[in-house]
């Protein structure tokens, strides 16, 4: 991984074999990120990504194992209990060119990721909601 500051910008490449939400994760709490905003495109060949069933409350996960291009990576930086905390979705499209995503709970870089960080002055902090069953931003 290589970053490069620019201005409230923070470009930042994840190279062949890096795990991106773990990355991000340690770019973010060593840069005192604690908000702000992401996005990113590259390309993976192991990822999970997750959709919440509202009447369970649970996340259910499904890996994507082969070539994946990362065609949209967005999400939010808060923090939960004093620790950065990546909010984050995705869009993989394989090799038929068809589409998949969801919550991106891990992806392994397969030849680069390259996302750009904006980022924000302040803090929001997250608290889980029971009502809904997620993690939500207390505003």
């Amino acid at each position: 991984m290589d970053y490069k500051r620019c201005g409230k910008k923070v470009l930042v490449r994840i190279d062949l074999g890096e795990e991106i939400v773990e990355t991000l994760q340690q770019l973010c709490t060593s840069l005192g990120i604690k908000l702000g905003t992401i996005q990113g495109i590259g390309a993976t060949n192991k990822a999970t990504v997750g959709l919440l069933d509202v009447k369970t409350k649970q996340y259910h996960s499904k890996e994507l194992t082969g070539d994946h291009e990362i065609t949209c990576l967005l999400g939010n930086i808060t923090t939960m209990q004093k620790k950065t905390y990546l909010h984050l979705h995705i869009t993989f499209c394989n090799e038929k060119n068809q589409a998949v995503g969801g919550h991106l709970t891990s992806a392994v870089v397969s030849a680069t990721f390259e996302g750009v960080i904006d980022v924000l002055k302040g803090e929001i902090n997250r608290e889980y909601d029971e009502t809904i069953g997620i993690n939500r931003m207390k505003l």
